[in-house]
């Protein structure tokens, strides 16, 4: 089974994934983590994103595909796998598909997760991220056992600049306008799925996993 998760910010993209990963026995693939991964490792393509990280700038999506193309030839990857972060654009989905091809593989399911402004508004604002391995947490939603320390690494949480409603709602507006393209794309594939994200976390995760069942039916879960 391989999987694409695709929504908004703040549609519960990386909880799901985990979540998804830990169920199907998948490795789940971050385009953040691959990044922080390579940045920490310093291989050749952490050195060269590194560069672009400590200007301000975008790492640009040929690293990033590169990354990615490296990530699937790794043999864990051989029964399926769960992305999230990428695509973002239909662009980075046509590369999407010529990565794929190189290894001989396809997609399985592109699930989208739909989730309403003011969902959203409420869980961005809560969320905190670690300043050390980088996890999530939610004050509400997903709180860490300790007020403002990763149950993880040990390191503080900090809420992101980003993350408040003014912000929030323009990030939101680019998003809508980048995302039309990429749901049509996997819409004229036949391989979108499109799944409410304002219902229980554990109601949308069993949905997947049961539209994942109906798509590839040697899935063991």
């Amino acid at each position: 089974m391989r999987m694409v998760l695709l929504g908004p910010p703040g549609a519960g993209k990386g909880t799901q994934a985990i979540r998804l990963a830990e169920r199907l026995k998948l490795p789940h693939i971050s385009t953040g983590d691959l990044l922080r991964e390579n940045v920490k490792n310093n291989t050749d393509l952490g050195k060269e994103a590194k560069g672009y990280m400590e200007k301000g700038l975008l790492v640009p999506d040929e690293l990033v595909a590169k990354m990615l193309a490296m990530r699937f030839r790794q043999p864990d990857t051989k029964k399926g796998f769960i992305l999230d972060g990428y695509p973002r654009n239909l662009a980075q989905a046509q590369t999407l598909d010529d990565l794929l091809n190189g290894v001989k593989m396809a997609l399985d399911l592109v699930a989208y997760l739909d989730s309403s402004e003011a969902v959203i508004i409420q869980r961005l604002s809560g969320r905190r991220v670690c300043s050390g391995c980088g996890a999530n947490f939610h004050v509400k939603n997903m709180p860490p056992k300790a007020e403002g320390i990763c149950d993880n690494c040990g390191a503080n949480l900090y809420q992101r600049s980003d993350d408040n409603e003014e912000t929030v709602m323009v990030r939101l507006q680019v998003y809508q306008k980048e995302a039309a393209s990429l749901i049509k794309y996997y819409q004229d594939q036949r391989r979108l799925a499109r799944f409410n994200a304002d219902l229980d976390p554990g109601i949308v995760l069993n949905q997947i996993i049961e539209s994942a069942k109906a798509r590839n039916d040697s899935l063991k879960v």
